[in-house]
C-alpha cells in the first residue's frame, strides 16, 4: 500500500507540475493583450515587405514581429517597427512600400507598454492617441519620419519614466505643451521639422536630464528661455530655423558640455556674447539673424570651432586679430555683413575661400581683393 501511495504521490506532482507548464504557455500573450494588438494592427497597411505576415497564432509574445513581452508579467512591453531596418525581413523584400493608415487608441489597453517606435515610413498619418499619456510605463516614444498630424498629447508630462520623445519629420501642429516640463526623465527631446508653434516653455530648465533639444524647422516663437542654460548635460540645442527672437543668453557660454548650438534662421537680435567664443561650443551657427555689433575679440586657446557660421547678420567692424589665437577652426563664415578691415593671416584663413568673406562692406587682404596702403 505505501509503495501505491508513493506511487500515486508522484504522479500526482507530475500532473500538477504539467498543469503549471500549461499555465506558464497560455500565461505568454494574454489575450487581452492579443487583442489590442489586432485591433492596433488592423488600422496600419503594409502590402510589401509583409511586417505584420507573422502576427498569427494565440502567443504574441512568441515570433511577432516587433512586439517583445516581460518575461515576469507575461505582457507586451514593446512595439518595434521601422520602416528602413537592416533587419532580414527587410533584406528580403523584393521592393520597398510604405506603410499608411493611423495609429489606433487601442495601442492605449497595452497598459504594460515601455516602448512605442514606428519610425521612418513615411506613410503613418492620423493624429497621436491622447490616451498614450495613460500609459505609465512608457520611457521610448518614438514615431520619427511619418505623416503624423494633430498635436503632442497635452498630458504627455504625466509619462515620469519618459526617457526618448522623438517625433520629428512629421506634420504636428500647434504648441509644446507646458506639462513636458514635467518629464524629469527625459534625455532626448526631437521636433524637429513640423508645424509647432508658441514659446518654449519657460521652464524647460527643470529637465536636468536632457542632452538633446533638437526643434528646428518649426515655427516657434518666443525668446530663448534663460532656464536652458541650467541644463547642465545638454550637449545639442538646436532651434534653427523658427521665428525665435530677442538676444541670444549670455550664460549659454557657460555651459560645460554644450557642443552644439543652432540658433540660425531665426529672429535674434543683440550682439553676440563674448562667452560663446570661449565656450565649450564646437559648432556656433548663428547664421541668418539679426545681430549686430562687433565680433567679440576674445577668442583665444580654448576657442575650438568645427564650424563658425556667423553669416547673413547685421555685423560691423573688423575681424578680430585674437581669431587667429584659437586651437582650431575648420569652417568659417563672415559672409554677408557689414564688416570692414582687413582679414587677418595665418589659419584658419590660409584654408579660406572668398565666399566666407563676400558681400561685406569693406573687407580686404586674402583671399579677397588686396588692401590698399
Amino acid at each position: 500500500m505505501d509503495a501505491k501511495k508513493s506511487l500515486v504521490t508522484v504522479l500526482s506532482n507530475i500532473v500538477v507540475l504539467l498543469l503549471a507548464g500549461g499555465a506558464t504557455v497560455v500565461q505568454a500573450c494574454l489575450p487581452s493583450d492579443r487583442a489590442a494588438l489586432l485591433e492596433f494592427r488592423s488600422k496600419l497597411n503594409e502590402p510589401y515587405i509583409g511586417v505584420f505576415i507573422t502576427w498569427r497564432g494565440q502567443d504574441c509574445c512568441r515570433g511577432w514581429y516587433g512586439v517583445s513581452c516581460d518575461p515576469n508579467t507575461h505582457r507586451v512591453s514593446g512595439i518595434t517597427l521601422r520602416g528602413e531596418s537592416e533587419d532580414p525581413i527587410f533584406q528580403r523584400a523584393k521592393r520597398s512600400g510604405l506603410m499608411t493608415g493611423s495609429i489606433s487608441p487601442a495601442i492605449c489597453k497595452l497598459t504594460h507598454l515601455s516602448n512605442i517606435i514606428i519610425a521612418d515610413w513615411k506613410g503613418v498619418s492620423g493624429v497621436i492617441p491622447s490616451c498614450i499619456s495613460n500609459l505609465l510605463f512608457l520611457r521610448h516614444i518614438d514615431l520619427v519620419g511619418n505623416r503624423i498630424s494633430g498635436v503632442v498629447p497635452a498630458d504627455i508630462g504625466k509619462l515620469q519614466y519618459l526617457k526618448v520623445l522623438n517625433l520629428a519629420d512629421n506634420q504636428l501642429s500647434g504648441g509644446i505643451p507646458w506639462s513636458i516640463t514635467r518629464l524629469t526623465s527625459l534625455s532626448h527631446l526631437d521636433l524637429r521639422n513640423n508645424y509647432v508653434t508658441g514659446a518654449i516653455p519657460r521652464d524647460i530648465g527643470r529637465l536636468k536630464m536632457l542632452s538633446r533639444v533638437l526643434l528646428s524647422g518649426n515655427k516657434i516663437s518666443g525668446q530663448i528661455p534663460e532656464s536652458l542654460t541650467r541644463i547642465y548635460r545638454l550637449v545639442d540645442l538646436d532651434l534653427a530655423m523658427n521665428r525665435i527672437a530677442g538676444p541670444i543668453p549670455a550664460s549659454l557660454g557657460g555651459m560645460s558640455v554644450l557642443a552644439t548650438l543652432n540658433l540660425d534662421g531665426n529672429l535674434i537680435s543683440g550682439e553676440i556674447p563674448e562667452t560663446l567664443l570661449r565656450s565649450s561650443i564646437s559648432n556656433l551657427n548663428l547664421s541668418g539673424n539679426l545681430i549686430a555689433g562687433r565680433i567679440p575679440n576674445t577668442f583665444g586657446p580654448r576657442s575650438y570651432f568645427t564650424v563658425l557660421d556667423l553669416s547673413r547678420n547685421r555685423l560691423q567692424g573688423p575681424i578680430p586679430a585674437s581669431i587667429t589665437a584659437s586651437s582650431f577652426i575648420g569652417h568659417l563664415d563672415v559672409s554677408h555683413n557689414h564688416l570692414c578691415g582687413k582679414i587677418p593671416t595665418g589659419s584658419p584663413f590660409d584654408h579660406l575661400e572668398a565666399t566666407s568673406f563676400a558681400y561685406n562692406d569693406c573687407l580686404c587682404g586674402k583671399p579677397l581683393r588686396n588692401c590698399g596702403k
